[in-house]
């Protein structure tokens, strides 16, 4: 007999969903027990980490991973990281297991109220009607994945895998063709306006963190001369940061915004919303006069950005049939004066966060993978280990904690041979300490840089500018990640001074695109003393 489970199967074929990332649980049992052989299942200690590494996945391969939680637990416990998924515009699509339908209607363990658990967050949510419509909302769970850029759940009871399939077809197209250019109406009105600029500048955003993008935004930015500002807070860099018009990342407040974008008279955001804030202050985003343009495959973007024209189409073709519509300019922009690396530290001088990023600068590859979670630090990241390829950078746009060591790991997983490194404060590595496990086991390559500084350090530095007393929060300086990374099962060595950390990098970094198994350098540093978001 044919199954909703073996009709479920095909549908994951179909769509080339043949990974399961999991933790499960006993409403999983008969959908995961005796998986056929070409079906791989992929362990994670805790659902924050499961839906990280599939996040992680997704993010590299442009397509939706699958992803299986345990009913009311796994789904709450995932809840964050799928929130991170949202926003980061990741598909993913979520098979939650429920208690089996035939005694639902008495609340038996483990059931539960699973539809609304996770909030807003799913782009789409389903229980199907029969257990014989699962394989169809599956499918359907992968278009509103990708349609809504986001994770799609489909709740299934335990008991409908065993259930007979019927033979009705799946009720969602096998291919379905998305239009990606904006009509000629509306390309050449906005040429006029960025064409007829006087001082033009671009924004680029993570939604323009592909290849095509990346080439059709140089040769835009080139021909018009105009600076080219990263959102604050990006997922994904939208723009090579080593190029000479890369102008640096918008700050995330009002006034220093209406600075860095101060002189231009037309703003095009690419692939990125306008604009990403964090502090609250009064006032314009622009200065009188300036007049800002969205170009962005979202809708939601478009919907809730304040610009004056919004064009709802793909960011690659809408930026090279601008390039071939406006005037080439003379280059007359000057190059951003870029930072110089820090002084190494003298002997017996402590190691700062900039030490790091600057040692990992030298010998890195231009085609690494930096995920980052280092709330204190990012700005010295951003300033001193540019993005110089296509998912060279990668974060978590949501702001919750826990999400690059497991990514990570999912990125190295649908890029074997790219190399990946995690730089990570050691607060924030703890909100996914449980990915390193799936690291070590499933033999993933990847260099786990953790800056340790035993505190909180941006919390510090945001309690310090507060200026209502002291903060209540104790440095946690006993706690050592390497410890716990061996614990785990996962390779760790702690270093303490500029030479070790070299020797560490000069011996592991070559490395990076063969090596299958994993490491934690713990690298002791001074907490850093200022904090500009």
């Amino acid at each position: 007999m044919r199954t909703v489970r073996d009709a479920t199967f095909d549908v994951f074929r179909r769509f080339g969903m043949t990974t399961i990332f999991a933790n499960p649980g006993s409403t999983e049992i008969a959908f995961l027990t005796g998986l056929p052989d070409d079906l791989r299942f992929v362990l994670a200690l805790h659902e924050g980490s499961v839906v990280g590494i599939a996040t992680g996945h997704a993010t590299a391969t442009g397509r939706p991973a699958l992803v299986n939680l345990h009913t009311t637990a796994g789904l709450g416990n995932a809840v964050g990281a799928l929130a991170t998924a949202r926003t980061n515009r990741v598909p993913l699509v979520v098979v939650v297991g429920q208690q089996d339908r035939r005694h639902l209607v008495y609340r038996p363990f483990l059931a539960g109220d699973l539809a609304g658990l996770a909030g807003d967050y799913p782009v789409w949510v389903n229980q199907p009607a029969r257990a014989q419509d699962v394989p169809s909302a599956i499918a359907r769970a992968w278009h509103e994945a990708v349609d809504g850029r986001g994770p799609a759940l489909v709740i299934v009871p335990s008991d409908d895998w065993a259930e007979p399939a019927d033979d009705a077809p799946i009720a969602a197209p096998a291919r379905l063709h998305r239009g990606t250019a904006a009509d000629p109406a509306t390309l050449a009105e906005l040429a006029d306006l960025v064409g007829g600029a006087s001082s033009p500048a671009l924004v680029v955003g993570a939604d323009a963190d592909d290849p095509e993008t990346w080439a059709a935004l140089v040769a835009l930015a080139e021909r018009l001369d105009a600076p080219v500002w990263q959102e604050s807070f990006a997922a994904r860099a939208g723009f090579p940061q080593d190029h000479p018009l890369f102008a640096g990342h918008l700050p995330a407040g009002r006034a220093r915004l209406r600075e860095a974008l101060g002189g231009h008279d037309v703003v095009l955001a690419v692939g990125a919303p306008v604009f990403r804030q964090y502090p609250y202050e009064q006032g314009p985003f622009v200065n009188p006069g300036t007049t800002v343009a969205l170009v962005t495959d979202d809708v939601e973007d478009a919907h809730h950005s304040p610009v004056q024209f919004a064009v709802v189409a793909g960011p690659a073709a809408v930026c090279v049939a601008l390039a071939e519509r406006v005037t080439a300019r003379s280059a007359t922009t000057p190059a951003p004066t870029r930072p110089a690396p820090p002084r190494p530290p003298t002997d017996g001088e402590p190691l700062r966060a900039s030490h790091v990023m600057a040692a990992l600068a030298e010998r890195v590859a231009a085609d690494t993978v930096v995920v980052e979670e280092t709330p204190s630090s990012r700005p010295d990241l951003h300033r001193l280990l540019p993005a110089r390829a296509p998912l060279g950078f990668l974060s978590a746009a949501m702001g919750g904690l826990g999400f690059a060591l497991p990514a990570a790991i999912g990125v190295r997983m649908a890029e074997p041979r790219r190399p990946v490194v995690a730089v990570v404060g050691d607060g924030s590595s703890l909100y996914g300490i449980q990915a390193l496990w799936s690291a070590a086991h499933y033999g993933c390559g990847v260099l786990f840089v953790v800056l340790a500084n035993g505190r909180y350090a941006v919390m510090d530095r945001l309690a310090e500018q507060h200026g209502a007393g002291k903060a209540p929060w104790p440095a946690f300086e006993e706690v050592s990640i390497s410890t716990l990374a061996e614990g785990l099962g996962c390779p760790a060595t702690r270093v303490g001074t500029h030479d070790e950390l070299l020797a560490v990098l000069d011996e592991v970094v070559p490395t990076l695109g063969e090596r299958t198994e994993p490491l934690v350098l713990e690298v002791a540093v001074v907490p850093d003393t200022t904090f500009a978001p």
